[in-house]
């Protein structure tokens, strides 16, 4: 029987995200964090530098032609950024 000031572990720690405000950045890293599943090897090999402001993902990518490539899939690789982290984080990506 547990005591009713007792929880798991896992709702300690959703509890303490919630107060201190931190869910955002947690799932913010998980994006960045997740960019070379969804992105792929090679992309990721030329990625440079990845951030977050404001809801929008910026890719500094180090070859222009693949920039260019990038910009084409922009929309689908948001939604898939935001389905391997189960919510919506980022709404556009920005490469440069």
């Amino acid at each position: 029987m547990q005591n009713s000031n007792e929880q798991t572990i896992g709702d300690a720690i959703r509890e303490f995200l919630h107060t201190y405000d931190l869910e955002d950045k947690l799932n913010e890293a998980r994006v960045i964090h997740s960019w070379e599943k969804v992105a792929g090897k090679l992309v990721a090999r030329h990625t440079l530098q990845l951030h977050i402001r404001n809801r929008v993902l910026f890719v500094k990518i180090d070859s222009p032609a693949l920039r260019c490539e990038l910009n084409y899939s922009r929309g689908k690789i948001v939604e898939l950024l935001n389905r391997e982290v189960n919510g919506k984080v980022i709404e556009d990506i920005v490469f440069q």
